[in-house]
């Protein structure tokens, strides 16, 4: 996500709190936060994908492969 977005978020954040926001600058608020939000878990996913795993028996496993794009959770 360029800067420049960055930047328009950071603005839109402070002018809400120092005197309110229109309609339509809320919509541009909330349409660039969902932008970054879906840029920052794009980016997550792609390293995430990246990580190699030894095994215990010495295999090497890559994590994305193996879960393919599935979420995966731990309860503990």
């Amino acid at each position: 996500m360029p800067d420049l977005n960055i930047n328009r978020i950071n603005e839109l954040y402070h002018k809400s709190k120092a005197e309110g926001l229109t309609d339509a600058e809320k919509e541009e608020q909330q349409m660039l936060r969902s932008r970054y939000i879906a840029s920052v878990r794009s980016s997550l996913r792609s390293q995430l994908n990246n990580i190699d795993m030894q095994m215990e028996d010495g295999t090497i496993v890559n994590l994305g492969e193996k879960y393919n794009g599935k979420s995966v959770r731990s309860d503990g």
